[in-house]
């Protein structure tokens, strides 16, 4: 296992150390644990021995915090096996949308609507004059007193109806989307740790949906020899295995989940690290994991082509830079017309989150 240090600061001291800071911690050594809370736990041990991160001293030491993930309720004992609770699986939902919303750049955040304007919820900073039929929750009642004073000044203020001016609206749009992760074994291949990241978007992405667009639906799936649905309290939960990468799969069951949903929009975002290697042919797994084997690459494709015709387009972002993946994502982009991205590991989560909240400003029409 890798761990990941930033620059030491001298502000940071145990005089500022939390329960909650070490919660952080424990958080993502969960994520790479997959949810084994023995394991984190011990590795926290580990950290203690050499970092020092708990204190005794101060009422902060390892027993103290193991009794306050317990006391709130973060975790449960069963016959002497520790379990994330389902608030503890919210917590690290919480602690990643955090971490990522923090990381974003201003330009990069905010609510995602329709570009149309007209009766909706979401009011835009333009104003026009009133219309019959317009809300009164919508006026604009510094421009209209200015309208009034303009006209008849302040000795005979009067309003007249030309006097007021609404705000313009936005029609906000509802979006069900699957997420779909690769968990093939190159997801962890050379050293490099690719599924952690892509977990913790999951989790913040499933969050802000939760909390922020309570009228949107996500559905989270893995992908391996065979795309799988998992629940949110699963994500963290998510391993891979020595798995091929099946795309197929994974297109053909976000499309049934999605045809499920009565969202206006739909779509697919698709993280991977590698080109299709595997389908089902007679319900036997078919895989050739060398270069691209022209019948699993033509049968996935197809799919994409399936989705574009169910107007659901697919948002690929890869994670590594192998040509081979590059290679099939360009055809897979253009069948479907939907989008591409290479994404460093560090900026997964901005790249989804932004393209999550402008996929948004699209509406289709039946």
């Amino acid at each position: 296992m890798i761990f990941r240090y930033s620059e030491w600061r001298e502000d940071q001291n145990k005089d500022r150390l939390t329960f909650d800071e070490l919660m952080k911690l424990f958080n993502q050594l969960l994520l790479h644990s997959d949810g084994n809370v023995d394991q984190a736990l011990n590795w926290m041990t580990e950290l203690d021995r050499k970092y020092q991160v708990f204190d005794s001293n101060k009422g902060l030491g390892f027993d103290a915090f193991l009794n306050w993930l317990k006391k709130e309720g973060y975790i449960e004992e069963n016959n002497d096996i520790l379990a994330l609770t389902n608030k503890g699986s919210r917590r690290i939902r919480q602690d990643a949308l955090k971490e990522i919303f923090t990381s974003l750049r201003k330009r990069s955040a905010g609510d995602h609507e329709s570009p149309h304007s007209g009766q909706g919820v979401e009011r835009l900073n333009e104003t026009r004059p009133f219309q019959f039929g317009d809300q009164a929750f919508n006026i604009d009642f510094s421009t209209t007193i200015n309208n009034a004073i303009k006209r008849g000044g302040l000795d005979e203020f009067s309003l007249h109806e030309d006097d007021f001016e609404v705000y313009e609206t936005e029609h906000v749009t509802a979006c069900a989307t699957v997420l779909a992760l690769d968990i093939s074994h190159s997801m962890i291949l050379y050293g490099e740790d690719r599924i952690t990241p892509a977990k913790k978007v999951a989790l913040a992405l499933s969050e802000m949906i939760l909390t922020r667009f309570p009228k949107d639906r996500l559905d989270i799936i893995v992908f391996g020899d065979k795309a799988v649905q998992v629940g949110l309290d699963d994500i963290p939960r998510i391993a891979v295995g020595p798995y091929h990468t099946n795309t197929k799969d994974a297109l053909e069951l976000a499309q049934r989940l999605l045809k499920k949903r009565r969202n206006v929009n739909k779509q697919i975002f698709m993280v991977t690290d590698g080109k299709p290697s595997a389908i089902f042919q007679n319900g036997q797994l078919y895989k050739n994991p060398y270069g691209l084997d022209r019948k699993i690459v033509n049968q996935t494709l197809s799919e994409a082509r399936e989705c574009r015709r169910n107007q659901i387009p697919i948002t690929t972002f890869m994670i590594a830079r192998d040509s081979w993946l590059v290679d099939f994502v360009k055809q897979l982009t253009e069948i479907n017309k939907g989008r591409a991205y290479y994404s460093a590991l560090n900026e997964l989560g901005e790249y989804i989150f932004v393209d999550y909240i402008r996929n948004r400003k699209q509406r289709y029409r039946n």
